[in-house]
């Protein structure tokens, strides 16, 4: 892991195009070298993509395969590029909510595209925040992973198992809370929520943390720009009055609608290759 990171290290001054070439050109090979991985993303877009054909869900998966690994070796960029040259190639729109941010409380809602950690990075050029955090098994990938993402800003990370008690008090002292809610981690806090047209155990953790804080929700996508560019990360508008009288139920469906609307805009930029339909209701035979 040292000799990846420090591969990281050295090809993070290519220039982006380069870069961003030399990671596809990764991706295309790792899509026929890890078959485990390909099936799992074959199989999710057989589920949520039945329209297309198998041709297309072919080069669909090929395609997330080339981003995902890119996204990789650009997070290269990410960690150690100084911060004129994040500026640079991160174009958000409309801007960074900053207002509604100091307003709070507030959580930013990022789904898992491949390109997620720029939108963290967006968020960190202008405020510290706070998010659950998963330690990594390799020890020293782990703490690259939490120095490259706390380099700007302080940034208070919370363990899964410790709950919504650490994540209430640092949205009440004015942080925003990073949420990425669209993994499957299994039944506990979660039901089974439609997400194109499957069953899916879902955590309905966004809007019983929404109506326990009375915080607000703006979504975050970041996604790739044309010709090697650099992202795009936006931030949409606030979702008003949310959950409002609805269902935890009813409102976690609302997220899964508003993720599967943006899913469709960049498809092969989603996070494919996770089993999302790992944990199946009762009585379900398992798709992987």
């Amino acid at each position: 892991m040292r000799l990846m990171l420090f591969i990281m290290w050295l090809l993070h001054w290519l220039p982006l195009p380069l870069l961003g070439r030399f990671g596809e050109v990764v991706g295309s090979l790792l899509f026929y070298v890890i078959k485990k991985r390909r099936n799992i993303t074959l199989t999710n877009l057989r589920l949520c993509m039945p329209e297309l054909s198998e041709a297309e869900r072919y080069q669909l998966a090929k395609q997330h395969f080339r981003y995902y690994a890119r996204s990789v070796f650009e997070r290269g960029i990410l960690w150690w590029a100084p911060e004129s040259r994040l500026k640079k190639l991160i174009r958000v729109e409309p801007g960074v909510p900053l207002a509604e941010i100091q307003a709070g409380p507030v959580v930013i809602m990022c789904p898992h595209f491949v390109c997620l950690e720029v939108a963290g990075v967006a968020t960190m050029l202008e405020s510290s925040l706070c998010s659950i955090y998963s330690e990594q098994k390799n020890k020293v990938f782990d703490r690259a992973l939490r120095k490259g993402r706390s380099r700007f800003r302080p940034v208070q990370l919370f363990s899964r198992n410790e709950g919504i008690k650490p994540i209430l008090r640092a949205m009440q002292q004015g942080l925003p809370y990073f949420m990425l809610p669209d993994m499957d981690f299994g039944i506990k806090n979660a039901e089974f929520i439609p997400f194109f047209g499957v069953p899916a155990a879902t955590l309905i953790a966004l809007p019983r943390l929404v109506a326990t804080s009375g915080a607000k929700v703006i979504p975050v996508t970041a996604t790739y720009l044309p010709d090697y560019k650099g992202w795009q990360v936006r931030f949409h508008p606030a979702w008003d009055n949310y959950p409002g009288d609805a269902s935890l139920t009813e409102a976690t469906r609302h997220m899964n609608a508003f993720i599967e609307s943006q899913i469709r805009l960049a498809p092969a930029e989603y996070f494919w290759a996770h089993k999302r339909f790992k944990t199946r209701p009762e009585g379900e035979a398992g798709f992987y």
